[in-house]
């Protein structure tokens, strides 16, 4: 099963696509939103090109489990995102995903594989990637054979 991952923000929106069949996630883009809404026409070109069977959105709770007004604009992302694309949306818990990205990133550079310098656009995919890695790992018994 392919699925999109996303990292909600209210500036970018992290991307990244990964599969049961591959096991893993990997970063894709970042879609960065015009005015007061985030770009639509660029989410669902995506959605398009990529064809998945499901939609993975982090749902950022506070650390000590609840929700925040953060929290509830990525219930209403994820809500349109579902109606617009007529594919499933699933939520996960997204807590410590960008600081898990941004550890990553940090090694990749400290290795050589990554030479640039951190910018937030790649810490937004790398976060969207860890989402749908968590997703992907929690899921697999299930979506495997869907």
């Amino acid at each position: 099963m392919l699925a999109l991952g996303f990292d909600f923000g209210r500036r970018r929106i992290g991307v990244a696509v990964g599969s049961h069949l591959g096991g893993a996630a990997r970063p894709l883009d970042v879609v960065v939103w015009r005015g007061d809404q985030p770009d639509w026409a660029r989410l669902e070109a995506l959605v398009t090109e990529w064809k998945p069977e499901r939609l993975v959105v982090g749902l950022p709770y506070n650390m000590d489990g609840s929700e925040s007004e953060l929290s509830r604009a990525a219930r209403r992302f994820a809500g349109r995102l579902q109606a617009r694309c007529r594919i499933k949306v699933e939520l996960v818990d997204e807590r410590l995903s960008s600081r898990e990205a941004e550890h990553r990133l940090k090694m990749q550079r400290r290795s050589g594989v990554k030479k640039s310098k951190l910018a937030a656009a790649d810490v937004d995919r790398e976060a969207a990637a860890v989402i749908l890695q968590g997703w992907l790992d929690n899921s697999g018994q299930q979506g495997a054979g869907e």
